[in-house]
């Protein structure tokens, strides 16, 4: 009887273990299939793991009841970094936002959410000797980052903590 208990129980964690094993061969091989490159196996392992700890934070009720938009103070270096990350054309500097979860305090380090709008200039021409120039796609650009240093006048942010998490085209022809 104890025997047929631990025999059950062994099949179930392999069963549970070569799952893992298939659902991952599965993912890296579909990751191959669609973007015709080698995958990141770090990268996605970890993607996976950031996602299911979101979901299982999602019951608490702390996490988007303390987001506290900050002002940035350096946008244009901001932009800068955005634009050469997201490789679009230009960023918008009105358009950056940062939020955070945590209380500003004088020369706290945070880690901010960014939210901006790039845009990709699309260039038209023929045969002929016109070129028309025209901002054809927008994006919304999401990133994340961490501050240098913080008052309550607003967050500067280390550009070189930044990393672009999302590029959605809004608008656009391509």
């Amino acid at each position: 009887m104890k025997g047929d208990i631990l025999s059950r129980i062994l099949k179930v964690i392999l069963f549970i273990i070569f799952f893992g094993i298939f659902f991952e061969a599965g993912l890296i091989s579909a990751y191959t299939i669609v973007t015709s490159q080698p995958p990141d196996v770090n990268k996605l392992i970890n993607m996976q793991v950031d996602e299911v700890s979101s979901l299982l934070n999602l019951g608490s009720k702390n996490v988007l009841s303390n987001q506290n938009t900050v002002t940035v103070l350096n946008p244009d270096d901001v932009a800068n970094a955005l634009k050469t990350q997201a490789a679009v054309d230009g960023v918008n500097i009105q358009s950056i936002t940062a939020t955070t979860s945590g209380n500003v305090k004088k020369d706290d380090v945070l880690t901010v959410n960014i939210t901006a709008t790039g845009y990709k200039d699309t260039m038209t021409g023929g045969n002929s000797s016109q070129i028309t120039i025209s901002a054809n796609q927008t994006y919304s650009i999401v990133a994340t980052a961490t501050t240098k240093s913080a008052s309550t006048k607003g967050v500067t942010i280390d550009v070189n903590t930044i990393q672009v998490t999302s590029i959605k085209q809004i608008y656009g022809n391509g």
